[in-house]
């Protein structure tokens, strides 16, 4: 299956938090969609590798694409290594996206800004012809996708551009809550986390009316580019 987009998340649940809305808004577009997780989240406080498996299964019904996987590197302690690189060219040429989502520039968590560097290389290393990879057998063919968009996490980064999320916010939500281990359950008697209460939840729509306040538009997702991008025509900018 070729995608339009693939979406990478270092922990099950970055996708979902920082860039699910665009994500929605463009296979309501009728473009093909892939998620690719890069650790289990197996460090995270709460919950498991194991349920973080599950939720994220979960997450992507809710979403409804039909690719999800994830390369199993170890959360935390994960590094630019030849063999993580690997991993990752083999998933964009087995999928050939147009365009790749990937993690935060810099941000709070330093897996974040580690995993932007790492899929960003990983793009661009997969456009070499010289670098042999195979999947079920079969060796691959280069394929470099066209852009790398990086999505704002927990830090405020000011973002080269926004996609308005005002239609699909409440999925989007919707997508967050389905990783019940990590996120906001009255019903939950557990300690909690820095992610785990009401109020990060207002944060994200929070976050979300910032970004969209600038362009006019209730609710946004922002963006940041390491590569100049091209604009054909004027008329294509809002």
């Amino acid at each position: 299956m070729k995608l339009d987009i693939l979406a990478v998340g270092v922990h099950p649940d970055d996708i979902e938090l920082a860039c699910s809305g665009t994500l929605l808004k463009h296979i309501a577009l009728g473009k093909k969609v892939g998620l690719l997780d890069l650790t289990r989240g197996e460090l995270g406080s709460r919950g498991s590798a194991d349920i973080r498996d599950q939720e994220a299964e979960n997450a992507r019904k809710l979403m409804g694409v039909s690719v999800r996987e994830n390369t199993r590197m170890d959360d935390g302690f994960f590094s630019h290594t030849q063999e993580n690189l690997l991993k990752i060219i083999e998933v964009i040429r087995a999928y050939q996206p147009e365009i790749v989502l990937a993690n935060a520039l810099d941000d709070r968590h330093p897996d974040h800004g580690r995993a932007a560097k790492l899929t960003a290389d990983a793009c661009f290393l997969s456009g070499l012809v010289r670098i042999p990879t195979e999947r079920d057998g079969k060796q691959q063919d280069k394929w470099r996708p066209n852009a790398v968009y990086h999505y704002i996490q927990d830090y405020y980064l000011k973002p080269d551009f926004v996609v308005d999320i005002t239609s699909v916010i409440e999925q989007k939500m919707e997508l967050i809550l389905a990783y019940k281990s990590q996120f906001y359950n009255p019903e939950d008697t557990r300690p909690l986390t820095p992610i785990s209460g009401k109020d990060f939840l207002e944060f994200i729509y929070a976050r979300a009316r910032d970004f969209g306040r600038p362009a006019s538009v209730d609710y946004a997702e922002g963006f940041n580019v390491a590569r100049t991008p091209l604009v054909n025509n004027l008329f294509d900018l809002k």
